[in-house]
């Protein structure tokens, strides 16, 4: 429930559990989204995934590199930071 999500480092984008889920919600709206986990790391509480993700930007369809790092606690995500690469629109749609 009090779970808070931060664009890479500190930028808030949802706090609780109603702001995260209506943050989902839209993101799996998009007809193309699909993530692929490419590697993980775990050190302790900390979890670390590189990720490939395909979706819909307000631009078009594309593609991004991304880093979520989780931070756990008592077996849930107390804290969750998203590192963006720069989008890549698809050639065809852009």
């Amino acid at each position: 429930e009090d779970c808070q999500c931060f664009l890479f480092p500190d930028q808030p984008l949802a706090r609780g559990t109603a702001e995260i889920r209506a943050r989902y919600i839209a993101r799996f709206e998009e007809p193309n989204l699909h993530a692929t986990v490419r590697n993980r790391l775990i050190v302790g509480n900390l979890v670390i995934d590189d990720e490939f993700i395909t979706r819909t930007f307000p631009d078009g369809p594309g593609t991004i590199e991304t880093i979520a790092m989780y931070e756990i606690e008592d077996g849930k995500i107390a804290r969750a930071w998203f590192k963006m690469g720069t989008p890549q629109l698809d050639a065809a749609k852009a």
